[in-house]
């Protein structure tokens, strides 16, 4: 009867253990403290960590930058390391890719992205010659693409626009866009949030590897979830784990 009441002051009294700790250290020192055990965490895997804010203050939140093609396994890896740190506020990638807030590496997220992957496999969201419109089967791939979607709410999802090497590059790019613009609104109107999206035209640079530029399969959508939240890391205010 008493176990759970005993638990919970326990808890408590190691939280204002740790405040206290943390309340007898400059900002600086917390932020060398968390760097130091985070790379003891990261333990040589190809990943930095620093804990200082774009403009160079102290920060309890931890910048992680992957040193070349990381995998995500070892990224989830290493971002749950880090953000069991006692007093590291949340865990950000600076390439975008993933984020940790306050200890929780977004799976979910990490699992929108390969569900998409797996449904574009083997079809592409294609497009009919110089046009945004789409080609045949296009509406119900964007049905799947916005199932899939669906479950990664709060999710930032880049989707990518691409043209065949036919015609004017500079009008290739303006389509590419176009193209991205109209799957954009086709998943807002199956429910994916507006402010989630965003939108690039890469025109005919980034052909599919082995096909021939002019091939029709260029003219395709591509998905990348990018982030599970946008968090700007902040000076830190009050020392220890919140």
């Amino acid at each position: 009867m008493f176990r759970p009441a005993i638990a919970i002051l326990a808890g408590a009294l190691l939280t204002v253990a740790l405040a206290l700790v943390g309340a007898g250290m400059s900002a600086q020192e917390l932020s060398e403290r968390l760097s130091a055990e985070a790379k003891a965490a990261i333990d040589g895997r190809p990943v930095t960590a620093r804990f200082t804010s774009e403009g160079g203050s102290p920060s309890r939140h931890a910048m992680l930058t992957p040193r070349g093609d990381v995998p995500e396994k070892i990224r989830a890896q290493v971002a749950g390391a880090v953000a069991a740190i006692p007093g590291v506020g949340g865990v950000h990638w600076t390439d975008g890719t993933m984020l940790a807030d306050a200890g929780e590496v977004p799976l979910e997220a990490l699992q929108c992205q390969d569900d998409v992957a797996a449904i574009l496999g083997a079809r592409t969201i294609r497009f009919e010659e110089s046009s945004a419109e789409l080609a045949a089967g296009g509406t119900d791939l964007l049905d799947e693409v916005a199932a899939a979607l669906r479950p990664c709410f709060g999710a930032r999802i880049a989707i990518t626009g691409h043209t065949d090497g036919s015609g004017d590059e500079p009008a290739n790019k303006v389509l590419s866009l176009e193209r991205a613009d109209m799957v954009k609104r086709a998943l807002v109107a199956r429910g994916i949030p507006e402010a989630s999206l965003q939108t690039k035209g890469l025109g005919s640079s980034v052909p599919v590897a082995g096909l021939d530029p002019s091939d029709p399969a260029n003219r395709r959508i591509e998905f990348k979830v990018v982030a599970r939240l946008q968090v700007k890391p902040s000076p830190i205010d009050t020392p220890g784990p919140r």
